[in-house]
């Protein structure tokens, strides 16, 4: 039985993800709401994977992750947070997240993902050096047809973090314009929610990082 150490600042989120995962067959060995705890919690457990929240107090999300990695390397770290923005997936895997959720994804989702990080956190570390290689390689013809143009401008601004009522309005359209986009997007690139769009668009080089 694998199990997971859940971080998170608030109680009714971490209470339902300790359930989710008990239910999947997960040992969860603590639910902690700050970096202080979580480092703590780490320590003393060694679980086989973190369920990581980013913005929580006691220390950021991301500089918990580098210090995970520091002081138990054998521990996975998934992130799962409310940031889709391109700077802080890449600040997530740059610090050692073996994947990168957001929270409007499935609970099934997050059960998979958990699995597959304990499974083998080398498999995670080898996908992030790859997002990471797609800032530094250009993008191909082929995966720039794989969107429309305006599909690919729209996974821009939701890689800067901009929501549907801004998109709609940079770009001159409805936010119903804007969500059917984005299902377009999901289909194309096989993802569920705006944060994968976003990571998977780095992988493949439809998002450039700076």
């Amino acid at each position: 039985m694998s199990s997971v150490l859940v971080v998170d600042d608030h109680p009714v989120l971490r209470d339902g993800l300790r359930r989710c995962l008990e239910f999947a067959g997960f040992e969860v060995v603590a639910d902690v709401g700050d970096g202080e705890s979580a480092l703590e919690a780490v320590m003393r457990a060694r679980p086989d994977v973190v369920l990581m929240d980013i913005s929580m107090p006691g220390g950021d999300g991301i500089e918990v992750t580098r210090q995970f990695r520091r002081r138990c390397p054998g521990t996975a770290v998934v992130v799962l947070t409310m940031f889709s923005d391109e700077a802080t997936v890449r600040e997530a895997f740059e610090a050692g997240a073996a994947a990168y959720l957001t929270k409007d994804c499935a609970p099934s989702e997050i059960v998979s993902t958990v699995r597959e990080a304990a499974a083998g956190h080398a498999e995670g570390a080898e996908l992030a050096s790859s997002y990471l290689r797609a800032s530094s390689r250009a993008t191909s013809p082929s995966l720039l047809r794989l969107l429309t143009p305006r599909e690919a401008e729209v996974l821009r601004f939701v890689a800067g973090g901009a929501s549907n009522g801004r998109i709609a309005r940079e770009l001159f359209i409805s936010e119903k314009t804007v969500k059917n986009h984005l299902e377009h997007i999901y289909s194309k690139l096989g993802v569920e929610s705006r944060g994968q769009a976003v990571a998977k668009g780095v992988r493949l080089g439809l998002v450039r990082i700076s």
